[in-house]
């Protein structure tokens, strides 16, 4: 047997340390190699991605906006709908997590935030091992506001299965539901399969339809003031008995990449979708939706500043009432005509007062080119003025009936005193609460003006279409009542003319049947030629024709 010294144990013992500190550096190295040169790899693409051409830094005298290491990006004014920036707007992507503003715009259509939600079996045990989650147990219940505040800051995707089952019955049919509310809203190449975003390849989106949805999503102020909370603290209840807080994982939200004006937003990610972004700011009354999809941490957020910054200093908002000219109320015979039939040059049809456009600051007004649409759905409004520049959409102004049209209007002879009180309430003075007046008709024929504002909201309304049918239908009964008149006179007069013919007739057969014709023997007629004293002298007289006619006619 061979024995050691216990020198040569130390050493031994030494070695075989030394041989497993070997083994096992080894073997942590290799994973940490291989995540290192995914990363690598990672970077490279995204940094291949910002080659990517931007298709709106193409457009001529358009602002050239930012690279960005996202596969696709989108900036939209979300009043008009202007598209600012866009790069891939409409090639499919994965959307992850950012799935969920289309879930809770269509549960907020559906529910009331009272209703409770309760958790299914499936609901809680469908999900991804790792999926984010806020740790409900099935059978368990919460209201659908703390459902929405659940989904929009925790990202929880067993409380978005619970609300989809609460609503559509399933999963399933609540993804038919989005479907539906997505077509409605214009997206042209999305497809959803569940309310979470958790991966499926048949469940994707494009920059361009996740804009749109988020733009609807922004104009519900409750789902908005959601999305921008940082934190949620959900108290125990007879349903639910755990007291925890949710963090939002957007960081501008958060505040940790400050950026002004903020309003909220939308975090997501899987392995394959990689990093996407929603978010929606406000500065100046311009609305800004900003969407980013396949991009690596934490350039998701420097990019949406990026992006956000671009708009808001290259891009105004500008008022279409204060500047349009060509469709002028008061000049263009297509709205109204200078004055109503009382005398009142108060318009019937207006342009509304809150309609802008998006131009980038180098443009003006007159550098948009402009078009008429009658293809309207809203109610009073008449026609759409859409305008483009540079072959761009940048937004609409409506044209409507102006509103309060009705207005009351005493025809009784208004004194001269009223006149001035008028006159004086026009111009901006209010003095009718202050005066006395000895005329006690004042105030039963005119109601007080308050503001040259109030006074001016007061167009009488004149229905043109019903007074244009009384036109027609009076003119039309006196044409008729005239041709009446002419048809009957025609005839009177044809059977006055037929008589007359006839009595003509009946004169030229009497002439030649009883005309008396004088006798040879007959005694010839005379009478005297001059006065009584002389002598008789006869002068025979002849028949005239006028007698003959009085003859036939007493024959």
């Amino acid at each position: 047997m061979k024995l050691y010294s216990p020198l040569q144990k130390i050493w031994k013992k030494l070695g075989i340390s030394i041989l497993a500190f070997s083994l096992a550096v080894s073997f942590l190295a290799a994973p940490i190699t291989a995540q290192a040169g995914g990363t690598v790899d990672l970077m490279q693409e995204m940094e291949n991605r910002k080659a990517l051409p931007i298709q709106s830094n193409e457009i001529e005298n358009w602002p050239q906006g930012p690279q960005v290491g996202a596969q696709s990006a989108i900036v939209m004014e979300a009043n008009t709908g202007t598209i600012l920036y866009s790069k891939n707007i409409h090639e499919p992507l994965y959307p992850a997590s950012t799935t969920k503003i289309l879930t809770c715009l269509v549960a907020s259509e559906h529910s009331t935030l009272e209703e409770m939600v309760s958790f299914s079996h499936e609901a809680v045990f469908s999900l991804e091992y790792g999926s984010s989650n806020m740790g409900m147990d099935v059978g368990q219940s919460i209201t659908m506001e703390e459902a929405l505040y659940g989904i929009l800051v925790g990202s929880a995707n067993e409380v978005a299965n619970a609300v989809a089952e609460h609503i559509g019955g399933s999963i399933e049919g609540f993804a038919a539901m989005m479907n539906q509310k997505a077509e409605q809203l214009g997206c042209m190449n999305s497809h959803f399969v569940n309310p979470s975003g958790l991966h499926d390849d048949n469940h994707y989106t494009s920059a361009y339809d996740l804009a749109v949805i988020a733009r609807s999503f922004y104009q519900n102020e409750l789902l908005a003031k959601m999305s921008g909370t940082p934190t949620r603290h959900f108290k125990p209840t007879e349903t639910q008995p755990d007291d925890f807080i949710l963090r939002t994982h957007h960081k501008l939200v958060t505040n940790e990449y400050p950026f002004e004006g903020i309003i909220g937003g939308k975090t997501g990610y899987t392995s394959t979708s990689r990093q996407t972004l929603v978010t929606c700011a406000e500065r100046n009354g311009m609305k800004l939706v900003c969407v980013v999809m396949k991009e690596e941490s934490p350039n998701q957020f420097t990019d949406t500043i990026n992006l956000l910054n671009y708009g808001f200093s290259n891009f105004s908002m500008v008022n279409v009432s204060e500047n349009e000219t060509r469709y002028n109320i008061d000049h263009a015979d297509f709205f109204q005509t200078n004055n109503d039939i009382f005398g009142s040059s108060k318009p019937i049809l207006t342009l509304d007062q809150k309609s802008c456009i998006v131009l980038p600051r180098t443009a003006s007004f007159e550098d948009a080119t402009s078009s008429i649409s009658y293809e309207v759905e809203k109610e009073r409004q008449i026609a759409r003025i859409d305008y483009t520049y540079q072959g761009v959409y940048i937004g609409n102004a409506a044209i409507h009936l102006v509103e309060n049209t009705v207005s009351p209007y005493d025809f009784e002879k208004i004194s001269e005193t009223e006149a001035e009180t008028g006159e004086e309430a026009e111009s901006g003075i209010n003095t009718r609460n202050n005066q006395e007046t000895d005329n006690s008709t004042i105030t039963e024929a005119a109601p007080e003006i308050s503001t040259k504002k109030e006074a001016e909201q007061e167009p009488i309304f004149i229905n043109i279409k019903k007074v244009l049918l009384l036109i027609l239908s009076v003119a039309g009964f006196l044409i008729l009542l005239f041709f009446g008149k002419a048809l009957i006179q025609s005839y009177s007069f044809s059977s006055k003319n037929s008589r007359e013919r006839r009595k003509q007739q009946r004169r030229g057969v009497s002439r030649r049947r009883y005309r008396r014709r004088p006798l040879s023997t007959e005694v010839p007629r005379y009478r005297p030629s001059s006065s009584e004293d002389k002598p008789r002298k006869y002068i025979p007289v002849e028949e005239d024709e006028e007698d003959e006619e009085e003859m036939d006619i007493f024959f």
